[in-house]
């Protein structure tokens, strides 16, 4: 059955952001440039994205053992990441379970060169808005952070589609807002974003697309 889980928010609470100077900062211009998902988005100035997405050893290793613990996967188990970016979550699952058979698929191609040597060889670059290279119920898991809310609807009913078709289970991240306030950071922060839905909208498509 499905459910809200709360994996992520914790962290993204932590980080500090100027919402008002981001959106004063040519954002229109910097939005394009973010959109190319290379250099400028990933290691370029932070008004182009993270301002230099680097690994840093255990970070994602608490999120690891919460998917490894809540979905029972073991070194028989199979994994998908859905816009792996440059593969860090993966890379603590491997360090965890070092036989799992890990996907990941990102359309950056920078992100997938500068990925940890660790899960180099298992990210692949693939533009995830189109069908899936991949059998039926091929992974035990599905996991997406931060990728669904970069399209639009009729891309998000196809890749949702294609997620429940070749996953058993799965872990669906997204950004959205529960009041004004939250809408107005999210519109003023966001560079990618092109769905912004609440929590009930999410729900609904959740829901809607199965």
């Amino acid at each position: 059955m499905a459910k809200l889980k709360n994996y992520v928010s914790r962290k993204h609470n932590l980080v500090k952001r100027s919402y008002i100077e981001r959106m004063i900062n040519q954002k229109v211009n910097c939005m394009k440039i973010s959109k190319k998902f290379s250099y400028d988005y990933w290691d370029g100035d932070r008004k182009y994205g993270y301002g230099g997405y680097k690994y840093i050893d255990g970070y994602w290793k608490p999120l690891a053992k919460k998917l490894i613990k809540d979905y029972n996967l073991s070194n028989k188990s199979s994994l998908i990441d859905i816009g792996c970016g440059k593969g860090y979550l993966l890379c603590e699952i491997r360090k965890i379970l070092p036989k799992i058979r890990l996907v990941g698929l990102d359309i950056s191609n920078y992100a997938i060169k500068n990925s940890h040597m660790l899960i180099k060889n298992n990210l692949i670059q693939f533009d995830v808005r189109t069908k899936l290279p991949f059998k039926a119920n091929e992974f035990d898991l599905a996991i997406s952070l931060g990728t669904f809310h970069n399209f639009v609807l009729s891309e998000l009913k196809l890749s949702l589609g294609e997620i429940r078709r070749i996953s058993r289970k799965s872990y669906l991240m997204v950004e959205s807002y529960r009041n004004d306030r939250e809408l107005f950071n999210l519109q003023c922060w966001a560079l990618t974003c092109r769905s912004f839905f609440n929590k009930s909208e999410w729900l609904w498509i959740y829901k809607e697309f199965k």
